[in-house]
């Protein structure tokens, strides 16, 4: 009865997020619906790194890489004058997913500390080809005046409500998505891989096909963020891939909870929040943050949701 009573409540809680979400254009000014495009688009990206980290126990430190090739991907298209939304998505995701098999191939020989060192070290690769490449990537200028697509049957996303639903729905089918990977078997095998290789290993798993299938599908949810975020901005340069953004997809992990549904969500408006709202009433914004995001470690390890689980 108390599971049954727990499960409404989150129901209930869920129903309440979509309604308020579905009608928040109307009730803020365009500035906060821009902050809502930019939780739907980090909550995206944390959940493709919790994929790693919470699933599979992977703590991967350059997953910025498969966000910015994928934005990267969209700006150079546009340089070259291929303007059809749909291909460019496609592309693109294929090119994220295809640097998370290729840097897969890599970081999967390390385990530990050692996997994080190596993640960070081939996201700088690609950092240091972003910003030394100027005659293909434009360097750190970055490829600025991205135009926001036309989808057709009257849909254009050049006005900020449009865009913001249009993020709001790709979040919330990326989020179903990842819900159903972690829901099947090959999700339960990950967790199990999480918490024991060797065991899963003696019951028959071929653990390292697991790990790479994982590395690979967090790859193409994060290059989902990226595409979203370059034709949100308009603008792709090498900072969408730098350490920067993979610490703060941690951070937003860390202070949601990672291993669970809402957490990424969570974190990612959090984060987005206090970001904004911070550095709009204090030039030591970065100050305060940084006490918080300590704070958020030290007590909070399991993610904010921990306290209503202390409390049941």
């Amino acid at each position: 009865m108390k599971n049954l009573g727990m499960s409404r409540i989150r129901l209930l809680a869920v129903l309440l997020v979509a309604f308020v979400a579905a009608l928040l254009p109307f009730l803020v000014g365009t500035y906060y619906v821009g902050l809502a495009i930019q939780i739907c688009i980090y909550a995206v990206f944390a959940a493709s790194l919790d994929i790693l980290v919470g699933h599979t126990g992977l703590p991967s430190m350059g997953h910025a890489a498969y966000f910015g090739a994928a934005g990267y991907t969209v700006g150079i298209l546009f340089l070259a004058g291929i303007k059809s939304f749909w291909f460019a998505v496609v592309a693109a995701m294929a090119i994220g997913g295809a640097t998370a098999a290729l840097f897969g191939l890599l970081a999967m020989r390390a385990m530990g500390p050692y996997f994080m060192i190596i993640t960070i070290a081939l996201a700088q690769v690609l950092w240091g080809v972003a910003f030394k490449w100027r005659s293909f990537t434009r360097g750190d200028d970055g490829i600025p005046g991205i135009g926001r697509p036309f989808l057709g049957m009257g849909i254009d996303l050049k006005p900020d409500m449009h865009f913001y639903y249009f993020a709001l729905v790709v979040s919330i089918l990326a989020f179903a998505a990842i819900f159903v990977i972690a829901r099947s078997p090959f999700g339960h095998a990950l967790r199990g891989i999480r918490e024991s290789e060797t065991r899963m290993k003696a019951l028959g798993y071929n653990v390292w096909l697991y790990k790479y299938t994982a590395f690979i599908l967090a790859g193409i949810f994060a290059a989902v963020s990226g595409i979203l975020w370059v034709y949100y901005s308009g603008y792709v340069n090498p900072t969408d891939v730098g350490l920067d953004l993979s610490v703060k997809g941690l951070l937003m992990l860390i202070l949601g909870g990672s291993g669970s549904l809402l957490g990424p969500a969570a974190g990612a408006t959090l984060i987005v929040l206090l970001q904004n709202i911070i550095s709009g009433l204090t030039e030591r914004w970065s100050l305060i943050l940084g006490i918080v995001y300590v704070a958020a470690v030290m007590f909070f390890s399991d993610g904010i949701f921990s306290i209503m689980k202390r409390g049941r």
